[in-house]
């Protein structure tokens, strides 16, 4: 039985573009290259036709891969979402880390969109389980692998 998976709304979209993209577009261009490579001869000696084989199954693989995600997601719009004031999935933090001062800011996403460069953490991240469920002025306690942090959301936006 499958799991749900959450995903925002943008993580949906670039799942679906990535998959129209390997269907439509590099999956003609590697049956090409198969039959290509089939037309040079004997085929147990042929290592362009075996590297045209492997990369179709591995795009055929990555097409599996995404049709089953995107009929197992749950896509949550947070513009969509009452206004608790509490962070869920798909909230934008702001926090303030107690030791350094540091500012933060982290937007709550599916495993596929998290990009800590960007500002996106996994809501399956120790930070993110974390944060979930805690208000404007709250402290989180995040276990890493230097040590306890403390976090204080200092805002929860739903953008």
């Amino acid at each position: 039985m499958s799991t749900k998976t959450p995903m925002t709304l943008r993580g949906a979209e670039a799942l679906r573009e990535e998959l129209r993209y390997r269907k439509s577009e590099l999956r003609p261009k590697i049956i090409a290259a198969v039959d290509e490579a089939r037309s040079h001869g004997d085929l147990k000696e042929n290592a362009e036709y075996a590297a045209a084989r492997e990369e179709h199954g591995f795009n055929e693989g990555r097409i599996g891969e995404i049709e089953g995600k995107l009929s197992n997601a749950v896509i949550v719009d947070p513009a969509g979402l009452p206004k608790s004031g509490k962070v869920v999935f798909s909230t934008t933090v702001d926090l303030v880390d107690a030791d350094s001062g540091d500012e933060l800011r982290y937007q709550i996403v599916g495993e596929d969109e998290a990009d800590i460069k960007k500002g996106l953490i996994s809501v399956n991240s120790p930070i993110a389980r974390a944060l979930i469920g805690k208000s404007e002025g709250d402290v989180a306690q995040v276990q890493t692998p230097g040590g306890v942090r403390e976090l204080e959301v200092v805002k929860v936006s739903y953008l």
